[in-house]
C-alpha cells in the first residue's frame, strides 16, 4: 500500500470513529449554546425584553421541536411513582435558566459564561452534603481552586463589580442541584422518564415565571431570534445526546470547555465585550479545576 492510500485509510477511519464524532458533537452543542447566548444577551440587553419571557420562549420552542420525539417514546414512560422528585428537578432546573437569562441582561458574556462554569463544584459540595458522598483532599483541595477561580472572574473587590454578576453563580447552583437530582431519579427512573418530565414540566412552570415578571409580546424580530435561539437550545441538547452515545462521557466531557472560546468570541463580535485581565486567570483554574475532578472520578471507577 502506498503512502497516498494508506492515508485516505487512515482518514476514512478517523471519519467513522466514534471518539472523533463525539468530540465534534460536543463542540457543535457549545457552539450552539454561544449563539443561543449571544441571541438571549441581544433580546434583554438591546432590546429590552424581559428575562422571563425570553426564557419561556426559547423552551416553548424547544418543546415543539421536541414533540415528535416525545409521541414516538408515548405516555408509557411518564408513568412514575416519584412525581414529586421530577417536579423539584423541573423546578430547580427553570430557576436556573431563569438566574442565567438574567444574568445574560446585565453582565457580559465571557463573565456569565465562566462563573456557570462552577457548576461541577457545587455538585461536589451538594452530593457531600445531601448524598453523604465522601470527598478526599484530591476533590476537595480542586474544589476550593475552582472556587478561587470564579472569585476572580467576580471580583467583588473591585469598583466594577455588580450584584448582577451573582445571577449566573446563582444559575450555577440551581443547575447543580439539578444534576443531583437527576442522579437520583436515575437509580430508579428510565432516562426516557427523566426526560420526558423535563421537556413537559419546563414550559409552563418557565410560563408562570414570565406572567410573574410580565408577560408582553415580542416584535417580529425578536420572535425571530427566539424561535432561532429555541431550535439551537432543542439542537445543543440532540448533539449532547449524540455525543454520549457516540463516546465515553469522561472523553466527551473536556470538548465541553471549549465553548467557553466560543462565548468569549461571540461577546466579543457582537457587543465588543472584552475579557477583563483578571479572567483568564480565573479561567485556567476552573477548568483545571474540573477536569482534574473528572479525572478523579473516572479513574476511580472500577
Amino acid at each position: 500500500m502506498n503512502q497516498t492510500s494508506q492515508n485516505t485509510s487512515l482518514a476514512a477511519a478517523a471519519l467513522r470513529s466514534g471518539a472523533l464524532w463525539g468530540a465534534i458533537y460536543m463542540i457543535l452543542a457549545g457552539l450552539c449554546f454561544a449563539l443561543v447566548n449571544t441571541g438571549s444577551q441581544y433580546l434583554t440587553m438591546s432590546l429590552g425584553l424581559a428575562s422571563g419571557m425570553v426564557a419561556f420562549g426559547q423552551y416553548f420552542v424547544a418543546l415543539l421541536f421536541s414533540l415528535p420525539w416525545l409521541y414516538k417514546v408515548g405516555l408509557q414512560a411518564a408513568k412514575t411513582d416519584y412525581v414529586g422528585r421530577h417536579v423539584l428537578r423541573v423546578l430547580f432546573a427553570v430557576l436556573g435558566v431563569q438566574a442565567w437569562t438574567a444574568g445574560l441582561a446585565h453582565v457580559p458574556i465571557w463573565q456569565a459564561i465562566a462563573l456557570i462554569m462552577t457548576s461541577p463544584f457545587f455538585v461536589t459540595l451538594g452530593a457531600h452534603l445531601f448524598l453523604k458522598e465522601k470527598i478526599g483532599i484530591h476533590r476537595l483541595a480542586a474544589t476550593i481552586v475552582g472556587f478561587m477561580g470564579g472569585m476572580v472572574i467576580l471580583a467583588p473587590w473591585s469598583d466594577a463589580f455588580t450584584w448582577f454578576a451573582l445571577w449566573p453563580v446563582m444559575a450555577a447552583v440551581f443547575w447543580a442541584a439539578t444534576s443531583l437530582m437527576t442522579k437520583t431519579l436515575t437509580d430508579q427512573e428510565a432516562p426516557e422518564t427523566v426526560t420526558v418530565y423535563l421537556l413537559l414540566l419546563m414550559t409552563p412552570v418557565n410560563g408562570l415565571m414570565a406572567l410573574g415578571g410580565g408577560f408582553e409580546i415580542p416584535s417580529m424580530s425578536a420572535l425571530a431570534i427566539i424561535v432561532a435561539s429555541g431550535f439551537l437550545v432543542y439542537l445543543a441538547q440532540l448533539l449532547i445526546a449524540r455525543s454520549y452515545s457516540s463516546a465515553d462521557a469522561a472523553y466527551v466531557q473536556p470538548f465541553d470547555h471549549i465553548k467557553l472560546a466560543f462565548n468569549v468570541a461571540a461577546g466579543w463580535l457582537a457587543f465588543g465585550f472584552a475579557p477583563a485581565g483578571q479572567f483568564w486567570f480565573g479561567a485556567l483554574l476552573i477548568i483545571a479545576a474540573s477536569l482534574y475532578i473528572l479525572y478523579r472520578e473516572t479513574s476511580a471507577r472500577p
